[in-house]
């Protein structure tokens, strides 16, 4: 059933969006940025489209994000640009 409400969730807007865990309107799409990896080869994904529920606070990404960031991270020197990024340490 998830994965139906999944795909009728991408058809409706933004404003109508259910969420997959509450089952109420009122999700809505955030863009993110998400790092992966470590050290010299992290790598970090800037525009993540992230499902996110107002009611219940759940944020998740759908099948399709899933894939096409693992398929940015598998094709990362063709997508990614180097950049210097101020790194902090959270101690």
């Amino acid at each position: 059933m998830f994965s139906v409400l999944k795909k009728f969730v991408m058809i409706l807007s933004v404003s109508e969006m259910i969420c997959d865990v509450y089952a109420k309107r009122g999700a809505s799409v955030r863009r993110v940025a998400r790092s992966y990896g470590t050290g010299e080869n992290i790598l970090v994904i800037d525009n993540i489209p992230v499902i996110v529920c107002p009611h219940c606070g759940e944020s998740y990404l759908s099948a399709d994000t899933l894939h096409e960031i693992e398929r940015i991270k598998l094709h990362k020197k063709s997508f990614a640009v180097k950049r210097a990024v101020a790194v902090a340490n959270f101690a």
